[in-house]
């Protein structure tokens, strides 16, 4: 968990660069100006062409690093942060000065698109929103320590905006220091490339923990893009081992093992029992009350109000499964090999790969998925054919019955990643298979009075009346198809996941309906937030601060009007650092929607009554005061919940093998609407007038709020390939209801 809060604070550093420029040249423009005597138009270009640079890098940033990885376009950043701080400490003239500047909006370009993709693709579920809330925090922290580094410079008989801009070559160093030698290449990239060996290790650096093979197995699955997902309902309660080799066991029933030696569990398949399935099954999602609501929406939000109630995002039962991997008991065994041709028969029962070697990508140290038989291990009695079992080797390094809970294959916000086996006789009379991949989902709701099933080792077991509904997600598995199965009829089959790699970005992947969805959301939420007025509040702060006497009680102080203006735009973005670290603290707690809609009416409500205050045109204190008041609280609010979230959003809703491009997309929607409201400000402050732009922007907010109450889902605490899952599932129901 350290590990993952490390390289997420030295990834963030360019997030602090960044915010470190954009207050550096907002101060810097005035000498500059000054200095070699430029026209308002070219004064423009200075400031506007990071921002076009940036935007240019940002077109192919997203398939680059799905290409190169993420680690080496983040040291590339870092680079060029260096060189145009040089450049424009150098600056003879403007052409060199606008080279500088655009060699800097590679960097912004590059570190803005690929940080928030670093984070979430290293950090753990549980506490990705608030490690994804950090570039925000430090970009803000830049802004204000370089308002108070322009503010001191200007208080100097000739300040020199050449070192004002050349100081973000320091940083930079520092940046590259971290990115080279402390940050890892992200274990999601490294898997989608065949890498192993290498993810395992890192992730084992993150988590600080040796077993990680749960983890692994997560990473693996979320290759996959699309696929057939469906929605089934289990029942999970103790398991009757006296009825373990009775024939007449239930069909589909999945055995789940404990911590502790002899503690075991049933999920049984049910119906009706799970709300999850049964959203998926009523209107195809469709919610009753909201015609318009999208059913994804209703889809995810099924899943965070039945978390159980005991732990935030942690569930009472699933953390305490045994591990689903085949491993052996004695640690320092070697285990078999990743077989990448096939898996063959054994003794006649279990599957294993051909000799074991050292460790590589092509021969792993703990095999992703368990190489048993196709139908139940031999502890579980006798073959079931007709029947389907997820099962765990009791001998299992992770469940040693030592008393002690070493591992499971818990994936985070109460998800638990396992599989199954189905057979049935084909019409021939031979037995065909399928291998399946479950996401199982606890709800937390105990179906006894005896209360809830919370598994803890040392805890007695459950009564046999005890048992919690669970929802699964049900697909095929990203290393197994069918085309495997002809060649391997005999059991499981399976590739390597670099078989599965893709060679480039898959452009044919962007009409998945699922990831077509996505895209829908992360540009839709990208858009509203450019258009929803924080740049003219930004512009339109010092004016009313002015009129509320600031400034001249700063003259009145010896402060000259340039460097009140530094003094007053740092005292505003230092407003930002305490709400940026409230919305940390909300964000996996309350959640990303949650955050959003409580938030957005605020923002609403401040900009209607600067609209009323413009519209009187009174001069007054207490005209001055009020609008005083509605910028502060708009800043705070904004910054709590609408400035960060559509990035961590947008880091969150993507398959691993595509995250990249649709990111880079994301990234080119925010960019553009960057510039277009940067241009056009001037142009409607002349045109309509404060009271004009403030009742546009308020109106934006409006429609933003109708778009994240219908179309922006909850993602909180939830695993990515989960996520991704669920965005599959939701466009596919979509889809099947318009036809």
């Amino acid at each position: 968990m350290k590990g993952a809060v490390f390289v997420a604070l030295a990834a963030t550093i360019g997030n602090f660069l960044q915010g470190w420029d954009n207050a550096t040249i907002a101060g810097a423009i005035v000498y500059i100006k000054e200095d070699l005597d430029l026209g308002s138009t070219v004064e423009g270009l200075v400031v506007a062409v990071s921002l076009i640079g940036a935007t240019v890098i940002t077109t192919c940033s997203g398939p680059v690093s799905d290409w190169l990885g993420r680690r080496p376009m983040l040291i590339m950043s870092s680079i060029l942060y260096f060189i145009s701080g040089l450049v424009m400490l150098w600056s003879p003239n403007v052409y060199v000065l606008c080279l500088g500047r655009l060699l800097d909006g590679f960097g912004i370009g590059l570190a803005v698109t690929l940080v928030p993709l670093y984070i979430s693709e290293t950090a753990p579920a549980d506490i990705r929103g608030l490690l994804n809330t950090l570039p925000q925090f430090t970009g803000s922290g830049a802004m204000f320590l370089s308002y108070c580094m322009i503010f001191g410079m200007s208080l100097s008989a000739s300040p020199s905006w050449r070192i004002m801009l050349g100081v973000l070559s320091i940083p930079s160093v520092i940046y590259f220091v971290f990115t080279v030698f402390f940050l890892p290449e992200s274990p999601r990239w490294l898997v989608s490339k065949g890498k192993m060996v290498e993810a395992k290790q890192v992730l084992q650096r993150l988590r600080g923990r040796e077993d990680v093979s749960g983890e692994m197995a997560l990473l693996v699955e979320g290759l996959g893009i699309g696929g057939e997902t469906s929605i089934e309902e289990y029942m999970i309660g103790p398991a009757d081992e006296a009825d373990d080799h009775e024939p007449s066991a239930e069909k589909g029933r999945i055995k789940l093992y404990g911590p502790e030696e002899g503690l075991s569990w049933v999920a049984k398949p049910v119906a009706g029992q799970s709300s999850l399935a049964l959203i998926s099954r009523q209107g195809t999602m469709t919610n009753q009350n909201v015609p318009l609501m999208d059913p994804l929406v209703t889809l995810f939000g099924s899943v965070h109000e039945k978390l159980p109630e005991t732990g935030s995002m942690k569930s009472m039962l699933f953390p305490n499964f045994g591990s689903m991997f085949s491993t052996t008991a004695d640690p320092h065994v070697k285990d078999k090999e990743w077989d990448e041709e096939s898996v063959q028969r054994e003794e006649g029962d279990d599957y294993a790969s051909e000799a074991g070697g050292g460790d590589s990508d092509e021969n792993l140290h703990s095999p992703l998925i368990s190489r048993q038989t196709t139908s139940i291990e031999k502890e579980m009695g006798p073959p079931a054919s007709h029947g389907s079992v997820l099962s765990t080797r009791r001998h299992s390094s992770l469940m040693q019955g030592t008393g002690e809970q070493v591992g499971s294959t818990g994936i985070g916000g109460g998800w638990q990643l396992a599989w199954k086996w189905t057979e049935r006789e084909g019409e021939d009379g031979k037995k065909e298979g399928g291998f399946k991949r479950i996401y199982l989902h606890e709800e937390g709701v105990p179906g006894s009075r005896r209360g809830s099933l919370v598994s803890l080792p040392g805890v007695d077991v459950p009564a046999e009346d005890e048992f919690v509904p669970a929802a699964a997600l049900v697909s095929q598995p990203a290393l197994y198809s069918k085309e495997l199965m002809d060649q391997h009829p005999l059991g499981p089959a399976m590739v390597h996941p670099s078989e599965t790699a893709s060679k480039g970005p898959i452009w044919t992947a962007l009409l998945e309906p699922g990831v077509k969805h996505a895209l829908f959301v992360g540009m839709g939420i990208q858009i509203l937030q450019q258009f929803s007025g924080i740049n003219g509040v930004l512009y339109y702060t010092p004016q009313i601060l002015e009129d509320a006497g600031v400034e001249d009680l700063l003259a009145n102080l010896g402060i000259s009007s340039e460097s009140a203006s530094f003094l007053i735009s740092a005292f505003t973005t230092f407003l930002m650092l305490p709400c940026i670290a409230v919305g940390m603290r909300l964000m996996d707690t309350s959640g990303r929607r949650t955050l959003l809609l409580t938030t957005i009416p605020v923002l609403i409500v401040t900009l209607v009554v600067l609209v009323i205050v413009e519209l009187v045109g009174s001069s007054s204190v207490v005209s001055s005061l009020i609008a005083t008041i509605c910028v502060v609280v708009y800043f705070c609010c904004f910054m709590t919940a609408y400035g960060p979230i559509p990035n961590i959003l947008c880091s969150e809703i993507f398959p691993t093998r595509v995250r990249g491009l649709c990111i880079t997309i994301c990234a080119l929607v925010f960019w553009i609407g960057d510039i277009i409201v940067t241009d056009t400000l001037p142009v409607l402050l002349d045109s309509i007038g404060l009271a004009g732009i403030f009742g546009i922007y308020a109106v934006v907010c409006i429609i933003s709020g109708v778009f994240v109450f219908l179309k922006v889902p909850e993602t909180k605490g939830m695993p990515l390939e989960v996520i991704t899952e669920f965005f599959s599932v939701g466009a596919r129901q979509i889809a099947t209801a318009k036809n």
